[in-house]
Formats: C-alpha cells, sequence, structure tokens
C-alpha cells in the first residue's frame, strides 16, 4: 500500500484526533466514576435525583430552623438582658452608699425598678414599672433614671 504525503498527513491528524478523543473520554469516565462514588445507584440520573431529594431534605430541614431561630430571637426580647445598679446615699445622716436601686429591662426596655432606701430607721423598698425606658404608674427618680441608663448601656 503506497501513501502519499497528504494521505500520511491525514492518517497523522486521525491519529492525533483518536488520542486527544480517547484522553477526553477517559478524563470524563473517571470524572463520572468520582461523582457516582460510594452511592449504590450508578447511573448518572439516579444520583442526580438522589441528591435532589437530599437538597428538598435539607431545604425543609433549614427552613425549620430558621423558623426556630426567629422565635427564639422574639422570646429572647422577654427575658431579662439588660440589668443596671446604682448605689447612692439618699440621707446625709447616714454613712456610705447603702441605699440603691436594681434596673431589671428586657430587649424591648420593659421591666422594673428596685429601690433599696437605707436609712438608721430601716429599709424600704420600691418596685415600679417601666415601659420602654419610661415609668408608668409613677414618676422615676433622678437616681432611677440613671440607674436605667445604666441598664441601657448608655
Amino acid at each position: 500500500m503506497v501513501f502519499n504525503l497528504s494521505q500520511e498527513a491525514i492518517f497523522g491528524v486521525l491519529v492525533f484526533w483518536l488520542i486527544i478523543i480517547s484522553f477526553l473520554l477517559f478524563k470524563l469516565k473517571r470524572h463520572y466514576n468520582r461523582l457516582t462514588a460510594g452511592t449504590e445507584k450508578k447511573t448518572l440520573s439516579q444520583v442526580l435525583e438522589k441528591i435532589l431529594k437530599e437538597i428538598e431534605i435539607s431545604e425543609g430541614r433549614i427552613n425549620e430552623l430558621v423558623k426556630r431561630a426567629e422565635n427564639a430571637e422574639k422570646e429572647g426580647l422577654t427575658h431579662i438582658q439588660k440589668v443596671g445598679l446604682l448605689r447612692f446615699n439618699p440621707f446625709e445622716d447616714v454613712g456610705g452608699d447603702q441605699s440603691f436601686i436594681l434596673a431589671l429591662l428586657n430587649g424591648e426596655n420593659d421591666g422594673m425598678v428596685l429601690t433599696s432606701l437605707h436609712g438608721r430607721t430601716g429599709t424600704r423598698w420600691y418596685g415600679k414599672t417601666v415601659k420602654k425606658g419610661e415609668g408608668v404608674e409613677h414618676e422615676l427618680s433622678n437616681e432611677e433614671k440613671q440607674a436605667l441608663r445604666l441598664a441601657q448601656g448608655k
């Protein structure tokens, strides 16, 4: 069989093309085997179906966790989160800062102010309700307002 130069060139190009296609085929087969490794299913469509089902399940779980986190965040706003303590001396004849004000607030600045006034004859306790950082039923003293500011981090 006699080949001329053009037939040899065509044969060389075909061999080169066959090598490239073989290389790509082996690379694709290796990639496919990696995709299906560790699964019982061996067809790509079965593997993809399994992945889609797992994604759907995961999305449902993520949505449930997001709802639970939002509920926990809402509920957390109602718990005591902010505390302010102010010690002071309301009477000139009693030494030391034995009296104090304790401000207890939730995330919405609702709560209470507990005041303890210590004097020579005894100690008196007062409690006042706070809504949105302000006294509700009774006017707050300057010291109580200062305790509220401490609790709010101001």
